[in-house]
């Protein structure tokens, strides 16, 4: 490891090109523990795309992610695979698989990447799914939860190896209102109450502007604005201001 930082996640001059199109371009933001950064933009972006780096399934093509003060660009394999440990990913259609039950899907990761006994597994599993209120889902095949519950059960099993890092790609995404505010108080509760930093992808602005602490916009590959969600609403830059007020979201 090396020396501390303020912050968890650090990106800097980020650049990544697929089939030679050019889809992030001098990326660089930075995001303290125990915030939540809500990431912006029209469809095709590149939003999926920063998650995906920061998971580790992509490899830029020039410039550094550090997490904890690391590089994940320049780690060995094994060494990436630890650090994902510490990564929580809650994808936009929960991707539980089909034929574990819910308390299963929960405990894959514990069986694969710790060495915790049967007895461990099941504790922690029955924590994680009382967090996200699914206790009585436990038995239950994906098939058999609906789209909101989906997303609560992929959102315990990024949790049970309790990363400091989460992230989320469109959590409200063909929700309800119900549902999604329920999504939003659980990000929330995971910030206030289980001190987790989270990186939200999202097009829903109500939930962005209850989620976040701090915002950036992506456009063409570059992050136009990374602020306060006060400085969000304020933006003079019109591709942001004509973004939000397609929204209706205005100054408060």
């Amino acid at each position: 490891m090396t020396g501390p930082s303020a912050n968890l996640v650090e990106m800097k001059g980020v650049k990544l090109t697929l089939s030679e199109k050019v889809i992030l371009e001098d990326v660089n933001f930075s995001l303290p523990k125990e915030e939540v950064l809500v990431v912006m933009g029209l469809s095709g972006c590149g939003k999926s795309t920063l998650l995906g780096i920061l998971m580790g399934l992509l490899a830029p093509d020039s410039g550094t992610v550090h997490f904890k003060g690391d590089d994940l660009t320049k780690m060995t394999r094994s060494d990436l695979n630890v650090a994902r440990t510490h990564i929580g990913m809650v994808f936009q259609n929960g991707a539980l698989i089909s034929s574990l039950t819910v308390a299963e899907n929960v405990a894959l990761p514990l069986e694969e990447l710790t060495q915790k006994s049967a007895e461990e597994i099941k504790g922690i599993v029955a924590q994680k799914l009382k967090l996200v209120d699914l206790e009585d889902a436990a038995d239950k095949l994906p098939s058999e939860l609906s789209g909101g519950m989906q997303k609560r059960a992929g959102l315990a099993r990024a949790l049970a190896l309790d990363p400091e890092l989460v992230l989320f790609d469109e959590p409200s995404a063909g929700l309800d209102p119900i549902n999604s505010k329920l999504i939003d108080e659980l990000i929330l509760k995971l910030r206030d109450e289980e001190k987790v930093t989270s990186i939200v992808v999202t097009h829903e602005m109500g939930s962005a502007f209850t989620l976040a602490t701090r915002m950036a916009f992506l456009h063409e590959g570059k992050i136009l604005l990374h602020g306060s969600p006060d400085e969000f609403r304020k933006s003079k830059e019109s591709v942001i201001s004509d973004f939000l007020s397609s929204f209706k979201v205005t100054e408060s």
